[in-house]
């Protein structure tokens, strides 16, 4: 029998967390995130009015201590030192996977991360304290393992958040990623405890080639891999048929939600088609299940896509209206915006003046259906 969720103590205010560490700050021209992402999503949100001071708290960055609460404190010192120096050596490509195209040096290599880390864990304090609802755009870093860098990510910002949490005798964390790639290192982490539940929904045969639909991660771990072209409509599927009631009957003092923006039919490293309104739809289904909710970023590599989606999550917790089309101000944010070189072409008109995607439904494929079934057997 699935039980509602716990009682409610009084909420803080909604809260942002970001930086401006992000800004101009780039893995360099050839690789996918030199596109402009967190800062996009601070300026939209200040041109539409939703962001005043007293909503904002910018992100530390974490000492190196803090993050040996799940990273080996040799590659931390190795992260430092490529910074500092301003590249790798051959024994920190070996060792750490540090200068690789994948994961290379650039000049805000152990900052940036450390600040995402930062943020998620600042997040998990306050929220520990006082339940609420935080948005973290900046972290989400779901790949990263304990000794080296891996898929883009330095560190794992989730990892350190959902320890934080259980530091501060939080014994339920429900954790619910809807990025397109599967979250290894967070899996990785938190395999086999019982006061943690994962599901992750990503797209099949995609890298890190990990979260077979078998995959339980000793028991703490639902995955549902998806086909290419996964719409509106089969998200919607996936979130009343495994991912609320699998929350919900956990009964979680606190929910960890990656909303990686990869999903979006926009996305060039991904193969699926979700409008933002998809992820919309599971973070206010979502939010009632758990008096403590975290909301991070994650993947995306679209700026336009990952602007818009994130801010529009931020507009929700917030609670405000998403307009029909944007005012002058946000609109010249998103036409400020571009690849940054790669030859893509440019946004789709409707992208530089709307918030919400047109909804993209279409049919619940068998493959979507059965898998659904072959989980709620478990």
């Amino acid at each position: 029998m699935i039980q509602g969720p716990p009682p409610k103590a009084q909420a803080a205010a909604p809260l942002f967390i970001g930086s401006e560490i992000y800004r101009g700050s780039s893995y360099g021209p050839g690789h996918p995130l030199r596109v402009p992402r967190v800062p996009t999503v601070i300026d939209l949100a200040r041109a539409l009015g939703w962001l005043p001071p007293h909503t904002y708290r910018a992100s530390p960055c974490a000492k190196p201590v803090a993050l040996t609460l799940w990273h080996d404190p040799a590659y931390i010192a190795a992260l430092q030192r490529a910074e500092t120096l301003g590249h790798a050596t051959e024994d920190m490509r070996r060792r750490y996977h540090l200068g690789t195209l994948s994961n290379p040096v650039f000049p805000e290599v152990y900052r940036r991360p450390a600040t995402g880390a930062g943020g998620t864990m600042l997040a998990a304090e306050l929220l520990a304290g006082t339940p609420g609802v935080i948005h973290v755009p900046g972290g989400g870093t779901h790949h990263g393992l304990p000794g080296r860098a891996n898929g883009f990510c330095y560190l794992n910002d989730v990892v350190l958040g959902i320890r934080v949490l259980q530091g501060a005798g939080l014994s339920r964390i429900a954790y619910v990623d809807l990025d397109a790639h599967h979250c290894d290192g967070v899996e990785l982490a938190f395999a086999g405890d019982p006061g943690v539940r994962m599901i992750s929904v990503h797209e099949e045969g995609r890298w890190p080639f990990t979260g077979a639909l078998e995959d339980a991660a000793d028991g703490s771990a639902f995955n549902m891999p998806v086909p290419k072209g996964y719409n509106d409509s089969e998200a919607r599927a996936v979130l009343h048929g495994l991912i609320l009631p699998r929350v919900a009957e956990f009964r979680p003092e606190a929910l960890v939600l990656q909303c990686g923006a990869d999903s979006l039919l926009e996305d060039p490293l991904s193969r699926l088609a979700l409008s933002n309104r998809a992820y919309l739809e599971a973070l206010e289904a979502l939010i009632p299940l758990a008096p403590r909710v975290m909301v991070l970023g994650g993947g995306g590599y679209n700026p336009w896509s990952v602007g818009r989606l994130w801010t529009a999550i931020w507009g929700r917790l917030a609670g405000h209206d998403l307009p029909d089309r944007l005012p002058k101000a946000a609109q010249a944010v998103l036409g400020g915006l571009s690849w940054g070189g790669g030859g893509r072409p440019a946004p789709e008109p409707v992208m530089l003046t709307t918030l919400l995607d047109a909804p993209r439904e279409g049919h619940v494929r068998p493959e979507v259906r059965d898998r659904l079934a072959r989980l709620a057997q478990r």
